[in-house]
């Protein structure tokens, strides 16, 4: 194995008031196995669950738990320990101290060491689902990821609480993970460092009436899988994601819609980037009209069935033409678009491109046959200016890797070829 990217590493790991903070000394320990330097911030409320002595024993550093020390404050310690990491873990961070960092709160050691430092912040939110769901919680994540904090979990799972969700703090050898992808891999290779790029998952749902929709059959896991390679090469990553089956990979900034004209405006919304992958099944269409109320099934005068209703549809927005047609600057420098086809399918997605005006096109062939839609593997063949190539079947990871590749060497050269 190669050496880990965390090795002469510093993290300033601040740990706060819940159960999952017993999760933090195997954290420590596995930090410290892979060469990284941690110092240890506890919170009133962690010390509830953890001891200073054991958290400083297995760090090797002392564990800081007080604003007013008078010893640290006459070098100002706040200031000093906020600068001296190279990244701010907060493992776990609890729905109160991500309020408080959402609010710029200032009144502990770890909210004030979260004001005060410049360096890159990662959290692993730990709480009840209920918590989790919270609408206030969401709107301390939305604020926390826009200011540029990254994130890992929560996982799905049993509660200490006797309640199953979301909520759980990841494992901890997943934030060692998130970690590393923080500093690229151990050799260096990180060639999308700095590079923010945009994916679209899943499928949209447009609604009929209250109950019904229309929607596809994708899962979404080939748009989160393209989104993991390109956080894995250290891109930032903004996932912008249907209701798809699969969870979406930790790291990446995610945005979640239903409808196609929710998913164009999170897309604006995202601009600009450097790239962008449209890997979303879009509806095509939607109900011109949509009911308030659930559309009863009619029954004529002798109890027999009635006329059927008749579903008039009006056309989404094209959001790949959009993007592709907008001007330089908010247009990406490499755009690349999805076809899903089931007959000719190189032809329809050569001339879909040409269409759209993407930079490439990835074509699928989705026949029921062959079990991609929905699948975990795909075969693909990639349409560019410089010809066609057809990959072997293969995982969805392991094509994902591959695009994800080649859209850093053409990044890199700075053209879309």
């Amino acid at each position: 194995m190669g050496q880990s990217a965390v090795k002469g590493r510093h993290i300033l790991l601040i740990v706060g008031g819940g159960i999952a903070a017993c999760k933090s000394l195997d954290l420590i320990r596995l930090v410290r196995k892979a060469g990284g330097v941690v110092t240890p911030v506890l919170t009133r409320a962690a010390e509830e669950f953890v001891t200073p002595l054991a958290v400083s024993a297995l760090a090797g550093n002392r564990a800081h738990t007080a604003l007013f020390d008078a010893n640290d404050e006459t070098e100002m310690g706040h200031i000093r320990l906020s600068r001296a990491a190279d990244l701010v873990v907060v493992a776990p961070a609890t729905a109160d101290l991500m309020a408080k960092m959402a609010g710029g709160h200032a009144d502990d050691l770890a909210s004030t060491l979260l004001m005060a430092t410049d360096k890159p912040v990662l959290i692993a939110p730990a709480m009840n689902v209920r918590m989790w769901e919270h609408p206030a919680t969401r709107r301390n994540l939305a604020a926390l990821t826009g200011d540029g904090a990254h994130t890992v979990g929560p996982n799905e799972g049993d509660m200490a609480c006797g309640e199953y969700g979301f909520g759980r703090m990841a494992e901890p050898a997943e934030i060692l993970a998130a970690i590393e992808r923080r500093f690229g891999s151990g050799d260096g290779a990180a060639p999308l460092r700095g590079r923010r790029v945009m994916v679209t998952s899943g499928p949209t749902r447009e609604p009929i009436d209250p109950v019904r929709y229309i929607a596809n059959r994708s899962s979404g896991a080939q748009g989160a899988a393209i989104a993991a390679a390109l956080r894995d090469l250290g891109a930032e990553v903004e996932l912008i994601s249907g209701p798809a089956a699969v969870a979406p990979p930790d790291g990446v900034r995610l945005t979640r819609v239903e409808t196609a004209a929710e998913m164009l405006a999170a897309v604006e919304a995202g601009l600009p980037v450097e790239a962008a992958v449209f890997c979303a099944a879009v509806a095509d269409w939607r109900a011109a009209q949509t009911s308030e109320s659930k559309i009863a099934k009619a029954r004529s005068k002798g109890g027999g069935a009635g006329r059927a209703p008749v579903l008039k549809l009006t056309e989404n927005p094209d959001i790949l033409r959009t993007v592709c047609r907008l001007p330089d600057g908010r247009r990406p420098a490499l755009v690349v678009g999805f076809a899903a086809e089931t007959d000719d399918v190189v032809e329809n997605a050569a001339a879909k491109r040409r269409r759209k005006g993407c930079d490439w096109i990835v074509a699928n062939d989705v026949s029921p046959e062959t079990g991609i839609m929905g699948g975990d593997c795909n075969a693909v063949t990639v349409i560019t200016d410089e010809g066609t190539e057809t990959w072997p079947r293969a995982s969805k990871a392991e094509v994902a890797q591959k695009l994800a590749g080649r859209m850093a060497a053409a990044l890199a050269k700075g053209r879309a070829a």
